[in-house]
């Protein structure tokens, strides 16, 4: 898969614009801060591809970018912290029920942050792709920002709250330095070829 060969499909404000053409889906979901830009960005080892926003809750719609015509990497809204209207945060809560409902992920990248526990949102996202049976992985983002003797006691917990079965993978990763990029990437790849 070219990762060079990448272009933005749409923003989908509703279940009619996801587009008809079926490939592959890599959904990644995590709070409004959590990095979710930054992680695709660094997998496709692009500065600015997916808006990074100044504040939370950039991300509005659900954004398709179709890497290589062989699969969509699908950036979700971000939930939680967003400084944004109610009616607005129950726009998305439905736009997002509608999207897991249409059954379309290949695989889930639940981001979180390294530094601490999981929020009961990121508890309810995993839940959601465990009772689903959808096929997951936990990326740990942030993970500069932990002193080296911080990290595993950290993952531990991210695994213990999120109540992961061992299969589940939890990938120790930094957007800023590449950390866990070929790790992802590999699981990625898998998923798209089947």
């Amino acid at each position: 898969m070219n990762l060079n060969n990448v272009e933005f499909l749409v923003s989908a404000a509703s279940t009619n614009a996801f587009p008809k053409n079926r490939l592959p889906e890599i959904a990644f979901a995590g709070k409004s801060n959590v990095g979710k830009s930054s992680v695709i960005n660094r997998i496709l080892n692009r500065k600015n591809f997916a808006r990074v926003g100044e504040k939370p809750g950039k991300t509005i719609h659900v954004n398709y970018f179709v890497v290589d015509r062989t699969c969509y990497f699908v950036d979700l809204p971000g939930y939680g912290y967003a400084k944004v209207s109610q009616a607005e945060k129950d726009r998305w809560g439905r736009l997002m029920e509608a999207y897991f409902a249409a059954g379309r992920i290949d695989l889930g990248v639940l981001i979180v942050d390294a530094r601490h526990a999981p929020t009961n949102n990121d508890i309810t996202m995993a839940r959601w792709f465990l009772d689903s049976e959808c096929p997951f992985v936990v990326v740990a983002n942030k993970l500069d920002k932990l002193k080296k003797s911080e990290i595993q006691p950290n993952l531990q917990t991210i695994r213990d709250d999120l109540e992961l079965p061992e299969n589940c993978a939890v990938i120790p990763f930094s957007a800023q330095k590449g950390n866990g990029r070929e790790e992802l990437l590999r699981l990625i790849l898998n998923a798209v070829n089947g």
